[in-house]
């Protein structure tokens, strides 16, 4: 057993403000395969994530939605979290950054830095959207990237080229929320002083940390170091840290109306997330984040966001007293079938889309995890390929290896094992472990899991070679077919302890078929007992079939258009007043309507709004005054027209005009600023009764 280690391990917060899809899940099983592993090597590992909930898109959101942002977050992180606890992802704590922890932390951090002279204050110039009358934050200015001009680019950084720039050097900006090109306004804003930590930064970089094993850490990957380096090279700019009011977030204590920028306090929810599990589980939260600490911090991140965790963040920790990661950790995007991910084809797939089609979740982990290597590079799904990998690898290959020889070890044996030490087999598999080991310690996936499927291939040729089938046809063969079984077996347990960190939910349902506890990676170097009795089989694992996946991706496709026509009608409704309350057929027959012909129609001298009739109702004649003069500013040409009148609408005194005897009906547009005369077929006469 190797040294034990402390380790702290996050994945990327995810935004609450959107559904968690197949691009999200490769870094999460990415996170998780590699948690799942340290644990079973006895490492004392806490893997900890929350969603990342403060910022104008999650204020506007709750608002479009008529509910408190404080409610939409608690619902979105539910949804968030069954997601991922459906594709197996372990978290010890699944936490918010809307928590009382990470509001202490980040004034704490705050008052650190600013303490330490890396806080500093100045009134800027900021995009302003002069519609919604609010400043914009970074990610609500669009438009052309200055660096390589590519459109449609957030204000605070490119994902075409990686530059990160102010929203004010934007090229033909528009305000995201709106479409309204901002104007610029001044505010006080607050500044962490990013450029004064370069030289440590060019250290932190660069370095490198040995662990209590012996092993050097590289803090980053050699790609992210190239991009470090250029960023650095071209000079650190101070980082904007406050937003203004409205803004859902934390208020910076000592300045009142001002709020912490998401991207200061989001980060500090990795700290937040781990502080509320060590309240729970009685750990010591300063052990792991002191500035001399001697635990391992890692993070798991998408290469966009490498600016944020390899150059704010550590600096943020270090110039507030704290511990810098041990390393950051990216990876690149997932694409499907080769093509950036289409909503409209169907193959933006969502993780609930995934389970709600019954489609089993470890596919996906194992598919994903066999593309991964330590490397930041995107990776495909190519559905095509995805059914025949799992299809050959899984079922094929591995459980293939148990569904042929259980059955002979219970009918025949009672379920009991043969001795299996000296076992030439075995020990090829067992002397694979070390090198596997190493493969999941780097975050190569891909290649070990190449390496287990190679193994699956050798047992399954001593499985041909030795044919338990026809052994059990002969007489006097019985302790062979028990022998062969038995080392079918157990290459099957030794198989699934090597597959475990992906497969999770599998290897548990393999240790209750061998009737073992959950499986530890030193399981792999170990056999079970002469006579160690194991549970009936039954199947594992199904085949994909083919048919299920065009049903997914269908389904997607059907899915999108009914949110589409959805939108559609909602957008179509929005333009309209609600429905009032339903009325009862009595309350609608206590309306008097009545036609009414228009005898004179003039202006009222001293309002701008109201227009006098004089209107014939067949049985008498009144005068009624009508706010519509804006839209009809040559009243004389209704002279003659025939009107609807509420006929008992009590009369009404208008100011120093005279009496009102009644209400002209109109149509309206939803904000009143156009208004029209009902009018009725040829034929009716003044004083019929409408309804």
């Amino acid at each position: 057993m190797s040294t034990q280690r402390k380790l702290l391990v996050t994945s990327a917060l995810p935004y609450a403000n959107g559904n968690i899809h197949l691009g999200h899940m490769v870094e999460h099983i990415q996170t998780d395969v590699w948690v799942r592993f340290q644990k079973m090597r006895g490492h004392e590992c806490y893997y900890v994530c929350a969603d990342d909930t403060h910022g104008t898109p999650v204020m506007l959101a709750a608002q479009k939605k008529g509910i408190s942002p404080e409610d939409m977050i608690a619902q979105v992180r539910e949804d968030h979290l069954a997601d991922f606890t459906g594709f197996g992802i372990g978290y010890d704590n699944y936490y918010t950054t809307h928590s009382d922890e990470n509001r202490e932390l980040s004034a704490e951090i705050y008052q650190a830095l600013k303490a330490n002279g890396k806080i500093v204050s100045r009134t800027i110039e900021q995009l302003y959207d002069p519609e919604k009358q609010m400043f914009l934050p970074d990610r609500f200015v669009k438009g052309e990237c200055p660096s390589c001009h590519a459109q449609d680019q957030y204000g605070d950084n490119c994902e075409v080229c990686g530059a990160t720039y102010s929203p004010t050097e934007l090229i033909k900006p528009f305000s995201a929320i709106s479409g309204a090109t901002p104007v610029l306004k001044e505010s006080e804003h607050y500044f962490f002083r990013l450029g004064e930590c370069e030289d440590f930064l060019k250290q932190w970089t660069a370095g490198s940390t040995t662990l209590a094993d012996g092993r050097v850490q590289n803090h980053l990957q050699p790609e992210a170091l190239n991009k470090m380096n250029e960023w650095i090279e071209g000079g650190l700019q101070d980082w904007d840290i406050s937003r203004d009011a409205p803004y859902f977030g934390f208020e910076i204590p000592d300045a009142p109306g001002k709020y912490f920028y998401v991207w200061l306090d989001a980060p500090i929810g990795y700290m937040a997330s781990f502080k509320n599990l060590a309240a729970r589980l009685n750990l010591d939260f300063n052990e792991f984040f002191k500035a001399d600490s001697q635990t391992e911090m890692y993070h798991f991140i998408g290469k966009d966001i490498l600016y944020f965790h390899a150059l704010f963040w550590p600096a943020t920790l270090q110039f507030a007293g704290l511990r810098a990661p041990t390393s950051v950790f990216a990876h690149g995007f997932l694409t499907v079938d080769g093509q950036k991910m289409s909503k409209s084809r169907g193959t933006f797939i969502t993780a609930k889309s995934y389970l709600d089609e019954g489609l089993n979740p470890e596919w996906m982990r194992y598919y994903i995890a066999a593309k991964l290597n330590n490397r930041i590079e995107d990776i495909d799904l190519n559905l095509n390929d995805f059914i025949a990998r799992v299809n050959s690898d899984l079922v094929g290959k591995y459980i293939n290896i148990a569904s042929r020889a259980a059955g002979f070890v219970h009918k025949r044996f009672d379920g009991q094992l043969a001795d299996v030490a000296g076992s030439e087999l075995l020990q090829q598999l067992q002397a694979a472990s070390a090198g596997l080991a190493q493969s999941f310690e780097e975050r190569e996936y891909a290649k070990a899991l190449r390496e287990v499927m190679a193994l699956t291939d050798i047992v399954n040729e001593y499985v041909d070679a030795n044919k338990p089938w026809e052994l059990a046809k002969q007489e006097g063969q019985d302790a062979r077919l028990q022998q062969v079984c038995s080392e079918l077996i157990n290459a099957f347990r030794i198989l699934t302890v090597y597959l475990s960190p992906v497969l999770p939910k599998l290897s548990a349902a393999v240790a209750e078929f061998l009737n073992t506890a959950a499986f530890t990676w030193a399981d792999a170097n170990t056999t079970l007992p002469d006579g160690h009795a194991i549970n009936k089989y039954s199947h594992l694992m199904q085949r994909i079939e083919p048919e299920q996946i065009d049903k997914l991706i269908a389904n997607n496709k059907q899915a999108v258009a009914d949110a589409k026509a959805a939108k559609e009608k909602a957008a179509k409704a929005a333009d309209f007043e609600p429905v009032a309350e339903t009325c009862s057929f009595d309350d609608f027959m206590k309306v008097d309507l009545r036609v009414a012909k228009v005898l004179n129609c003039e202006k009222v001298e001293g309002s701008s709004k109201l227009l006098k009739f004089s209107l014939d109702l067949g049985f008498e004649e009144r005068t009624i005054f009508s706010g519509i003069a804006a839209s009809y500013p040559e009243p004389e040409k209704l002279i003659g027209r025939m009107v609807v009148v509420v006929a008992n609408f009590a009369p009404r005194k208008m100011a120093k005009f005279g009496m009102s005897e009644g209400m002209i009906t109109s149509a309206a547009n939803k904000d009143h600023s156009q208004l029209f005369l009902l009018d009725v077929d040829t034929g009716a006469t003044p004083g019929m009764k409408i309804g």
